[in-house]
């Protein structure tokens, strides 16, 4: 751990050195309290904290922020007690964890999007914070909780409200996004919720204005103070938009894009005209004979995230990444994740739009069915469905092996449900579907509510939250490697402009990101903004899937998975097998390869939990 990124969070009181004491080996930064008891520490980079002090009171953004300390300073004295924290924070762009220490009290909170994620712990006797959840499993010496790995053999990572709460490591927990963790002296802890999502009020052209503005900002949150970053170029409308607002920033800007296998992917044309257009930055594309294939590199993977993420299959793609990056001076990669999350038409929204305005609903639903081309019952049965949140968490244990002689009900499949009943891979033992079937039991019993009260927007927050998880595993790949990445799109104050449009003029017909192209029009060039279509990657997969069908089999020999009775290894081995692969099959197959890379990084996974932490 003594390479990567990280910090703790210790209560100000009397246990809190003690506590601190356990984790100071691997710390190579300390911030103390005005007490001069210990308050952060970490290992990370020059400018990644910035600290402000107005009497007793201390203030801590960890992360990408433009603030400086003096500017935080000015804002901290108007701060009364740490509950005032967002009101002194309002309005700063970027992405960050913010610590408030006053009084004896402190507060911890990451990012609304989950790419700032807090973990706690008792250690020594008192709750601890962390940025990663692996910092607080070393200091308690817990192990891997088997039942969470064969959640994520389900879905990497689990979706709300499976991401919080107990994890994958025992006895450390998260908390949920949006939430904030408050330390007493006493080493006492309660979660509070300090974001809400804004009402869906604006007009689209008003609501265009707020994502140009709050896009702006976000992109230039990354490249103020740099002297060179970089982005993906996929010539998609998301990566094209960051590379025109990096483009106007005061750093050098080198764009970087793969070549597809498939001579009708039209992505390689649209960043070539997006790149003609930027004559200023260095654009590099790697010839496509030369470029690593997905699934490459396996054999020898070290994991460095402190969950299992999808990124294992990219990881040579990622290293090449990093390597032509970094060498070109990058501080900072901008990834265009989040833009679909947040601009794109998802099916669930229909299900809002026929409550809100049901006569638009009706063109929109001809549109679903021919778009989708799958019959007309199901659709509308969905549509009707008003079951709960909790009802769709139980039907989803329920249906979690494909069984052809009891099917899940069209209400829940349909497309307009709260999600996607994702099942279980068919090489997962019943030990493993056992494990993920009861631990969505006990979240549905719990009777959570959904991230919004109406299923195109829970689905929405959900989706942005489920990306951010996924990103944030990329940046701690990628930062080990020397390249830090950044997600504009994934920024809270993003988030915000993009939700706060009304759901009925999120789409329009024959438009593609409607909102997002008129809020970069005078931005990106109106050519690029006209582009309907999105590159497909499947024949990308297949290809790389064939080439290393025997090194997945080799990986998979002594296989972890298998060790703790999830796997069936005969059955792994007749899927990869195959010619072809169902979509759930392939999206299980990354699960599968995320969580066995992983364990193989984690030595004694599933050995000495301590419940109690000390």
């Amino acid at each position: 751990m003594a390479d990567e990124v990280w910090f703790a969070v210790f209560p100000d009181g009397g246990r809190g050195p003690a506590a601190a004491r356990l984790l100071r080996a691997r710390a190579t930064e300390v911030v103390t309290h005005h007490s001069g008891r210990p308050w952060l520490l970490g290992s990370w980079p020059a400018g990644q904290v910035v600290v402000a002090a107005v009497g007793s009171a201390r203030m801590a953004v960890i992360g990408r922020c433009p603030v400086t300390a003096e500017a935080l300073a000015d804002r901290l004295r108007a701060l009364r007690d740490v509950s005032d924290t967002e009101r002194v924070l309002a309005g700063l762009p970027g992405s960050f964890h913010a610590v408030t220490s006053a009084d004896g009290r402190v507060r911890v909170r990451g990012s609304a999007s989950a790419v700032r994620r807090v973990f706690h712990a008792r250690v020594g006797g008192v709750t601890v914070a962390a940025c990663r959840a692996d910092t607080l499993a070393a200091a308690v010496g817990a192990g891997v909780d088997e039942r969470h790995v064969a959640l994520h053999l389900l879905a990497t990572p689990p979706p709300y409200p499976l991401g919080d709460g107990p994890g994958i490591w025992r006895g450390v927990e998260s908390v949920a996004a949006g939430h904030c963790l408050l330390l007493d002296a006493d080493g006492r802890a309660a979660i509070r919720r300090w974001w809400t999502p804004p009402e869906p009020e604006l007009s689209a052209a008003r609501g265009a204005d707020a994502v140009c503005r709050a896009l702006t900002a976000a992109v230039d949150s990354c490249t103020t103070g740099r002297k060179t970053v970089s982005a993906d170029l996929s010539g998609g409308m998301d990566s094209t938009s960051l590379c025109f607002l990096a483009d106007r920033g005061p750093a050098r800007l080198v764009t970087f894009g793969w070549e597809s296998v498939d001579p009708a992917n039209d992505d390689a044309a649209w960043a070539a005209r997006a790149a003609a257009r930027l004559p200023g930055a260095e654009h590099v594309r790697p010839e496509r004979a030369r470029a690593p294939l997905w699934f490459s590199g396996m054999t020898g993977l070290k994991a460095v995230s402190d969950e299992p993420g999808v990124w294992a299959r990219d990881s040579a793609r990622l290293a090449t990444l990093a390597g032509h990056m970094a060498g070109r001076g990058s501080g900072l990669h901008l990834s265009g994740g989040g833009g679909d999350e947040l601009f794109g038409d998802l099916p669930p929204y229909l299900h809002d739009v026929l409550r809100s305005h049901p006569w638009a609903a009706l063109g929109r639903v001809r549109r679903a069915r021919a778009v989708r081309r799958g019959p007309l019952w199901p659709l509308l049965r969905g549509l009707a469905d008003r079951s709960a949140f909790t009802r769709w968490l139980t039907a989803w244990a329920d249906h979690l092996t494909q069984d052809r002689a009891r099917p899940a009900p069209a209400r829940y499949t349909s497309g307009t449900a709260w999600g996607t009943l994702s099942p279980m891979p068919p090489w997962a033992t019943q030990e493993a579907v056992r494990a993920a079937r009861d631990l969505l039991r006990a979240a549905a019993a719990e009777g959570p509510e959904p991230l919004a009260e109406r299923r195109g927007r829970h689905a929405a927050l959900s989706a942005v939250q489920t990306c951010g998880r996924a990103f944030r595993q990329v940046d701690q790949v990628t930062s080990g490697l020397g390249l830090p990445y950044a997600a504009p799109f994934l920024d809270d104050g993003v988030i915000e402009a993009a939700l706060s449009v009304r759901v009925a003029e999120r789409s329009a017909p024959g438009r593609y990101k409607p909102v997002l192209a008129e809020a970069m029009r005078g931005v990106v060039p109106d050519l690029l903004l006209a582009r309907s279509t999105k590159g497909e990657y499947t024949a990308d997969f297949y290809s790389a899937l064939r080439r290393n069908r025997s090194a997945l089999a080799e990986l998979f020999n002594d296989s972890r998975l298998a060790g703790a009775g999830l796997l069936d290894t005969t059955a792994l081995g007749a899927g990869l097998g195959r010619p072809q692969l169902s979509a759930d099959v392939l999206r299980a197959l990354d699960n599968t390869l995320a969580c066995e890379v992983w364990l193989r990084s984690v030595p004694g996974a599933f050995s000495g939990p301590v419940p109690g932490g000390g």
